[in-house]
């Protein structure tokens, strides 16, 4: 752990400034967009473009990478960042925001395929699995940190745009004045047809493209229902952390479990509970005990969902397919993402602030009995050798940082 924090802490440091940043803007969208009056659908649309962005950059930022370098893409795509964040509060108009929000999130999305394969190339095959976990706490400590900090300012003003603007520029610093001459070579992925990968693994598939539409509510939405339900800034904080806070600390106890029994009976359990929590979140308004815990419980089951169902999937494949199947699967989480706010905010718009938990109820008590049918339907499913080890994905990883993560087998 000390070796790779001597070889990775500037990059690191830089990350978790940028997660500020990242936490900062999605959080605060979602509440200035409620003083400045835009329509639930509006505000949905806005939350939905950051991803369509994320989806276009995952494709896109290697060949920019391999066509300039890492130093140049990742200096560029920093500097948009700051400018966009200024932007936000002196155009406040919707569809200013949907663009804003489309070129920020191919910003982040290639500054973390930066950022990832500059980790990977710094740590070694010993500790690449302990740089992904600090890099999983570095993003969520940063996601964090930014809920405290909008508690502590006016969102009606300038100061809490340009604080996350400041935060980004910064974070470059120590990582552009770390790297070394020779950046690492970043290769292609060879692709793996989506066909494919359903044939492979049916609920890995299904179950990243709806825990998709659950990471953009809780990313993007978590603020507007929390307004809506009439939440203080200060409980819509407490929301969003516990939230992340759940996740970070469930990753590797649900990891141990994951390598030591059926993955398919854990996924089906940890839908159902996180599920089953958002459904008594949604028919029981009102206390605030009640939806601090249900955003609690729904971050610890989904985000751990995510690697599990990278490992599950990658059970099934031979070692040189590994890479291309975890950033298929990532590219499908992502079409979920994209559809998830615009979903929400309609049911939202149908049945008030309790259709934000009626939708991720519904996603996860779906992934929960399709798991279930599936154990039913390939009871006896053949692994390809041996399993192999659960790896902590954070949710927010970037398709080549799936693909470069450690893809050991188990040996029983």
């Amino acid at each position: 752990m000390l070796q790779v924090l001597a070889s990775a802490w500037a990059l690191l440091l830089g990350m978790y400034l940028l997660m500020i940043g990242n936490g900062l803007q999605g959080t605060l969208l979602g509440l200035r967009g409620e003083l400045e009056s835009f329509t639930t659908l509006e505000i949905s649309v806005v939350m939905s473009a950051y991803f369509v962005g994320f989806l276009f950059a995952s494709r896109m930022a290697p060949i920019l990478i391999r066509r300039v370098g890492h130093v140049r893409v990742f200096s560029a795509l920093g500097s948009l960042i700051s400018a966009i964040l200024i932007l936000y509060p002196v155009l406040p108009e919707p569809w200013v925001w949907a663009l804003a929000r489309v070129a920020i999130g191919f910003c982040y999305c290639g500054v973390y395929i930066t950022a990832e394969s500059w980790l990977n190339d710094a740590a070694s095959n010993a500790n690449r699995g302990k740089a992904l976990s600090l890099y999983m706490v570095v993003q969520m400590g940063g996601i964090v940190t930014a809920q405290w900090l909008i508690s502590l300012n006016d969102v009606a003003g300038y100061a809490i745009f340009i604080i996350p603007s400041i935060l980004v520029s910064l974070s470059f610093a120590p990582a552009l004045l770390s790297a070394t001459q020779t950046t690492p070579e970043f290769g292609a992925i060879k692709p793996l047809p989506i066909r494919r990968l359903i044939e492979v693994s049916p609920l890995a598939c299904a179950g990243m493209f709806l825990l998709g539409s659950v990471f953009a509510a809780q990313f993007g939405m978590s603020a507007v229902f929390g307004t809506r339900a009439g939440l203080s800034e200060s409980e819509i904080t407490w929301m969003v952390s516990l939230t992340y806070l759940a996740a970070l600390l469930s990753q590797y106890p649900i990891g141990w479990l994951s390598d030591h029994m059926d993955r398919r009976v854990l996924i089906m359990v940890l839908s159902a509970l996180g599920g089953g929590v958002a459904l008594l979140a949604f028919v029981l308004p009102g206390p605030l005990w009640l939806t601090l815990v249900a955003a609690a419980v729904v971050g610890g089951t989904s985000n751990p969902l995510y690697a599990l169902l990278i490992a599950y999937a990658n059970d099934f494949l031979e070692r040189e397919d590994m890479a291309a199947a975890s950033a298929g699967l990532l590219f499908i989480n992502g079409l979920g993402a994209i559809a998830g706010p615009l979903v929400v905010g309609w049911m939202m718009d149908a049945m008030g602030a309790q259709g934000f938990w009626a939708i991720i109820a519904g996603v996860m008590i779906a992934l929960a009995v399709y798991a279930w049918w599936r154990m039913r339907a390939a009871p006896q499913k053949p692994i390809i050798g041996e399993r192999t080890t659960y790896a902590p994905i954070p949710a927010a990883a970037s398709s080549v940082a799936a693909s470069e993560m450690p893809t050991e087998r188990k040996v029983a």
